[in-house]
């Protein structure tokens, strides 16, 4: 007893699971080419590693900000941070210094 199939009869068979695994083979596509699949996910993570590496140095630069502050309280400034300052604004200089000229610094992005 064999039952005879047509070419009419598989296409409807085969149908469905055809149609699961187009759908399927769509969502695969997106999750990885998507603008949020696998190939975006580098660029994020490039992304935030530039970004943290960024707040650190900006922390960096706060800390040192924050502790010339403390160095300038008004009941009790640093000594030599305030001959330091005095000196830099009024350009005046004791008759037995000599002054050594530096480089101008380079910006932070330019290293």
């Amino acid at each position: 007893m064999a039952a005879k199939f047509g070419l009419r009869d598989y296409i409807v068979r085969s149908a469905l699971p055809v149609s699961c695994i187009v759908v399927a083979g769509y969502f695969a596509f997106h999750a990885a080419s998507g603008p949020t699949g696998y190939g975006a996910l580098r660029d994020y993570q490039a992304q935030r590693a530039r970004l943290e590496a960024q707040v650190r140095e900006t922390d960096e630069q706060k800390a040192a900000l924050q502790q010339r502050l403390v160095l300038l309280d008004p009941r009790g400034v640093d000594p030599d941070l305030a001959d330091e300052l005095v000196r830099r604004r009024l350009d005046m200089v004791r008759p037995d210094e000599v002054i050594v000229p530096l480089p101008p610094a380079e910006p932070p992005a330019a290293r």
